[in-house]
Parts: structure tokens; C-alpha cells; sequence
């Protein structure tokens, strides 16, 4: 019985990591395609063709990092305080 208690947390376990997985994949192909929709219509608006620049991919992915940084803190305890 113990073996069967243990199975049965060990596909608790597991399916809570694929669910936060795929709703994470959804969440970030959705703001994906909304931030490149936005880009477009941008672009559209002013008449211009859709352009990203070194320095501009280089500013995006450092903000693209540092939020990522922060998401990966949300779960963490603070120590001492």
C-alpha cells in the first residue's frame, strides 16, 4: 500500500509540472503574438516597414532576461527578515 500512496504522489507531482508547462507555453505564445502585433501595427501606423535593429533585439532581450530573473524569484523564500 505504501508503494501505491507513493505512485500516486509521484503522478501529482508530475502532472502539475505539465500543466504549469504548457499553460506557460500558451501564456508566452499569446504575449508573443501580442507584442509582434503591436510591433506591426506600430510600423503600419507610421508607414514604415517592420525593422528591429541590433540595438533594439539587444534591448529587448535584456528586458526579456530581467523579467525572467523576476519570475524566477516569485518562488523563493527570503532568508532572515
Amino acid at each position: 500500500m505504501n508503494q501505491n500512496v507513493e505512485l500516486e504522489i509521484e503522478e501529482t507531482s508530475s502532472a502539475w509540472k505539465t500543466k504549469a508547462l504548457v499553460i506557460g507555453a500558451v501564456v508566452g505564445a499569446l504575449v508573443g503574438l501580442g507584442s509582434v502585433y503591436l510591433m506591426m501595427h506600430n510600423a503600419e501606423k507610421s508607414g514604415r516597414e517592420l525593422k528591429v535593429t541590433a540595438g533594439e533585439g539587444v534591448k529587448l532581450s535584456m528586458l526579456v532576461m530581467g523579467l525572467l530573473r523576476q519570475v524566477a524569484q516569485l518562488g523563493e523564500v527570503k532568508k532572515g527578515g
